[in-house]
C-alpha cells in the first residue's frame, strides 16, 4: 500500500513528539536528579558567568573586555544549552532551540565580536545563569530535607538502639515532647510515622522544585525560541498559500486558453464569415449565426464551470454543506455526500474554501484519472478540527509529489494549519482525508 502524508514540519531545533506518561516512582527519580544536579550547575554557571562578565565590563574601556563579554555569553549559551537538554525529561513534552543571530561570514572581526552582543536570547541566557541559584539552592535543600527525613524515618528500627538514650540527658526525645514514654518502641514507631508522611509527600514535593526550576529556566530560554518556530510556521504557511494560489492561477489560464478563448476565436470568425454571408447566400449566414449562437452558450457554460472553480456563489451565500451539494451533482462520478454539519452553520471563511476546493479538486481527479464507479465524501467537525474524506473505488495510485494536483491541494490545507493524508494503493481504493483547525 502507498501512503503519502504531508503534515506541518516541527520547527528547527524541536525534539521529538512528547513523552507519555511515566510511572511516579521513575518521576519521583527523574525530579531529584533534575534537582541535585542543577545545584552545583547552577553554582558553577553563577561563578564563572559573573567574574567573566564583571571582568569584561570592568575592561570594556581598552577593548580587553569585548573578547571577554563574548566568552562570557558564549559560557552562558552553553550552559542553555545544557539545561535545555534536561528540563523536557522533567516538562515530559519537548521544547524548542531558539536560533541565535550569526553574523554575515564575510564580516568583519569586529562585526563577528559583536553580533552575539546584539542577540537578546544571549542575554536572557546570561540572566538564566545569574538567578538560577534563586531557585536552585532552596529547591536542592527541600528536597534534600525530605528524602533525608523519609529515609531516617523508615529505617528507624535499624539505628535507634544505637543512639545513647541516657536518664540524664538533658535532652528530649521526640516521644517525650509528644507526651509519651521515652521507650525504643515509642521512639521507633514516631520516628517511622514521620518518616512514613515525609515518604509519601516526597513525590509532590520533588515535582513541586523540579518544576519551579524547569519552568524558570524554559520561561527565559526558550520562550524567544517559541516565537521564532512561530513565525517560521506562519511564514512557511503563507509561502504554500502563495504557492496553491500560484498554482491555481496558471492552471486557470491555461484552461481559460484552452477552452473560452478558442471558442471566442472561432465565434469571431463565424460572425466575421456571416457578415460576408449576409447579401450573397442568406441562408448560409443563418446557419453560420446558428452555429455562433451555439458556440456563445458553450463558451458561457464554460465560463460559469470555471468561475465555479475560482469561488462559487453558493459557498458564500449558503455555506459548505450547500457548495458541496452542487459539486456533488455536477460530478460525472456518483457521488455520495455525508455532511455532519448543524443546518445554517457557517465556519471561517478561509476553512470553507479550503475545504470546498479539496473536496472539487478530489471529484475533478476522480473523474479524469481514476475510472472510479462511485465516490465518497465525508465532512464532519470533531475535537476542534473539520475533517473532509474524500474516497472512491477506483484504480489508487495516486501520490503526494511536486508539481502535481495533490501538492498543491496540500499546500492549500497547509496555508491555513491544515494536514492532508493520501491513502492510494495501486488498484485502489483512493482515500483524501483532510483535517483543519476549525475552533
Amino acid at each position: 500500500m502507498t501512503t503519502a502524508t504531508a503534515e506541518l514540519p516541527l520547527p528547527a531545533g524541536n525534539p521529538a513528539p512528547e513523552r507519555g506518561h511515566r510511572s511516579w516512582w521513575r518521576q519521583l527519580g527523574v525530579d531529584t536528579a533534575y534537582v541535585f544536579v542543577g545545584f552545583p550547575l547552577s553554582i558553577v554557571a553563577f561563578v564563572l558567568v559573573i567574574a567573566f562578565l564583571a571582568v569584561g565590563v570592568g575592561t570594556l574601556v581598552v577593548w580587553v573586555g569585548l573578547p571577554l563579554l563574548v566568552l562570557t555569553l558564549l559560557i552562558a549559551r552553553g550552559f542553555a544549552a545544557l539545561e535545555r537538554a534536561r528540563i523536557p525529561e522533567v516538562l515530559q513534552h519537548p521544547v524548542p532551540t531558539p536560533v541565535y543571530r550569526q553574523a554575515d561570514p564575510q564580516a568583519s572581526l569586529v562585526r563577528r565580536l559583536v553580533e552575539p552582543l546584539r542577540d537578546p536570547q544571549c542575554w536572557l541566557d546570561v540572566l538564566h545563569a545569574l538567578l538560577r541559584m534563586a531557585l536552585a539552592i532552596p529547591a536542592f535543600v527541600v528536597v534534600v530535607v525530605w528524602w533525608s527525613v523519609a529515609l531516617a524515618g523508615l529505617t528507624a528500627v535499624t539505628w535507634d538502639w544505637s543512639i545513647p538514650y541516657g536518664s540524664d540527658s538533658q535532652n528530649y526525645t521526640l516521644p517525650e515532647a509528644l507526651g509519651l514514654d521515652d521507650t525504643a518502641t515509642n521512639r521507633v514507631l514516631v520516628h517511622t510515622a514521620i518518616g512514613l508522611l515525609f515518604a509519601l509527600m516526597l513525590p509532590g514535593v520533588a515535582r513541586v522544585s523540579a518544576l519551579l526550576e524547569a519552568q524558570f529556566a524554559r520561561a527565559l530560554l526558550t520562550l524567544r525560541a517559541g516565537t521564532q518556530a512561530e513565525l517560521g510556521r506562519l511564514s512557511e504557511g503563507r509561502d504554500a498559500a502563495v504557492a496553491a494560489e500560484a498554482v491555481a492561477l496558471r492552471r486557470l489560464e491555461r484552461d481559460i486558453h484552452d477552452g473560452p478563448q478558442q471558442r471566442l476565436v472561432r465565434l469571431s470568425m463565424d460572425l466575421h464569415r456571416a457578415q460576408r454571408l449576409i447579401d450573397t447566400d442568406p441562408d448560409g449566414a443563418r446557419s453560420t449565426l446558428a452555429e455562433a449562437a451555439t458556440m456563445t452558450r458553450e463558451t458561457l457554460e464554460e465560463l460559469r464551470a470555471l468561475s465555479r472553480g475560482i469561488a462559487p456563489p453558493v459557498l458564500a451565500d449558503r455555506g459548505l454543506a450547500a457548495a458541496l451539494a452542487a459539486v456533488a451533482a455536477r460530478s460525472p462520478v456518483p457521488v455520495e455526500l455525508a455532511v455532519g454539519l448543524p443546518a445554517g452553520q457557517r465556519l471561517a471563511p478561509a476553512v470553507e474554501n479550503s475545504a470546498y476546493f479539496l473536496v472539487s479538486e478530489a471529484l475533478a481527479n476522480i473523474a479524469k484519472h481514476s475510472d472510479a464507479t462511485v465516490a465518497r465524501v465525508t465532512v464532519v467537525r470533531e475535537d476542534g478540527r473539520l475533517r473532509v474524506e474524500v474516497e472512491d473505488d477506483g484504480q489508487g495510485g495516486a501520490v503526494l509529489a511536486p508539481g502535481h494536483g495533490l501538492a498543491g491541494l496540500a499546500d492549500r490545507l497547509f496555508a491555513v494549519d491544515g494536514v492532508l493524508t493520501v491513502d492510494s494503493p495501486r488498484g485502489g481504493p483512493t482515500r483524501l482525508i483532510g483535517e483543519l483547525p476549525c475552533p
